[in-house]
């Protein structure tokens, strides 16, 4: 018996809309989409005074560096430390203010560039009269996160939300999914995680004693995913989340 859903966050609940955030040119340089404005900002207001191409080399290199003790071992690297440390690499005075002026840009664009199915907010109502329901999210910005959650209309469905920024790991690690049970006061078989991710999310979630729900809306080819794929399997899989109010009615409430 089902009694509770969590839900992934980005590409589940909202698109990210990936092409939107696509590289471009900058000065002769293909870079992230969010580069311009970051180096823009670093010059203007931080005075960095150094070619592109050298700003972008050592923002990698920085983050590279991170990665090894946070990503790498399933822990999260939040984009305000991430700018940060790139602040301290660059010899700046006040990096908690470089950080959060870049963290505000990067943000600001991916915050742009997301959008909600227009039938989201209403499998959220219709399914918040019989369920208890969470977020779990890996997202670098839990701000961010939350302010998305809030646009959309989600947050009076939502008893928890528990995101990577805040939590520290990042899924599949078990902690963030045990948080994320607790939170919703209920047994891990009670409960039904749907998200977009096969690793983080399906093979995660399996692990903490949930059931799963594959969601494939945003995947572009399902059946490849799958084939390289080698963990547990999905219990279900849905094309988009309007099908499930039917398929956690027929699990029985």
């Amino acid at each position: 018996m089902i009694r509770g859903i969590v839900f992934d966050l980005f590409d589940t609940l909202v698109d990210q809309n990936h092409d939107q955030l696509r590289p471009v040119e900058l000065e002769g340089h293909k870079v992230g989409a969010t580069t311009p404005g970051l180096f823009a900002r670093a010059r203007d207001e931080f005075g960095v005074d150094l070619p592109v191409r050298e700003f972008i080399d050592r923002l990698n290199q920085s983050d590279r560096t991170l990665r090894v003790d946070t990503i790498d071992q399933g822990l999260e690297l939040s984009t305000l430390d991430r700018f940060a440390a790139l602040g301290t690499d660059l010899g700046l005075t006040d990096v908690l203010a470089f950080g959060r002026a870049l963290t505000d840009v990067h943000m600001g664009a991916l915050y742009e560039a997301c959008s909600v199915p227009v039938h989201h907010e209403a499998v959220l109502t219709s399914l918040a009269i019989d369920y208890r329901m969470a977020l779990c999210s890996n997202f670098s910005d839990a701000a961010t996160a939350r302010a998305i959650v809030n646009e959309a209309g989600f947050d009076p469905h939502l008893m928890a939300m528990v995101i990577s920024e805040e939590m520290g790991v990042r899924k599949p690690r078990r902690e963030i999914f045990d948080a994320t049970i607790d939170a919703l006061g209920l047994a891990p078989n009670e409960i039904l995680h749907v998200g977009d991710n096969l690793v983080a999310d399906i093979e995660g979630a399996t692990a903490a004693g949930m059931r799963t729900v594959w969601l494939t809306r945003q995947i572009g080819d399902p059946e490849a995913a799958m084939a390289r794929y080698e963990g547990p399997q999905p219990d279900f899989a849905l094309e988009d989340l309007l099908d499930l109010p039917v398929l956690v009615a027929r699990l029985g409430v």
